[in-house]
């Protein structure tokens, strides 16, 4: 029972490697640039999902002062604010990725890695 109860215990952190494994296999093992987007932007998100749970403490209260709750554990807001600037970051650089995506699309009609080399290769010659 021990074992079981050590993952729900650590179920986020879990989730975040099982998701940053996911994205980074996508990453590795696909040629089409849209799908590679996509398996970065997954482990973008388990990123976010680690720092989110390193702020998180067990039956501790929002870090909001009441002088009637006295002392007592608060969640670290720190993490959290940190993930919202690197929520507009992921998102701001997801979306000048996808505009060179549009741009590689028009000039290249594919979004196949192995294809546009391979037309690059031959405008070269």
């Amino acid at each position: 029972m021990s074992n079981l109860s050590t993952i729900i215990d650590n179920i986020n952190y879990i989730g975040a490697f099982t998701l940053f494994i996911i994205g980074l296999y996508t990453v590795l093992t696909h040629s089409n640039l849209l799908k590679r987007v996509i398996g970065v932007n997954i482990m973008e998100t388990a990123v976010f999902l680690f720092f989110v749970s390193i702020g998180y403490i067990r039956g501790a209260n929002a870090p909001i002062i009441n002088p009637e709750v006295g002392d007592t554990f608060f969640v670290n807001p720190l993490p959290s604010a940190m993930i919202l600037t690197g929520i507009v970051v992921a998102v701001s650089i997801t979306a000048y990725g996808l505009s060179l995506l549009i741009r590689l699309y028009k000039d290249y009609g594919t979004l196949e890695l192995d294809e546009i080399i391979k037309k690059e290769e031959i405008a070269n010659e």
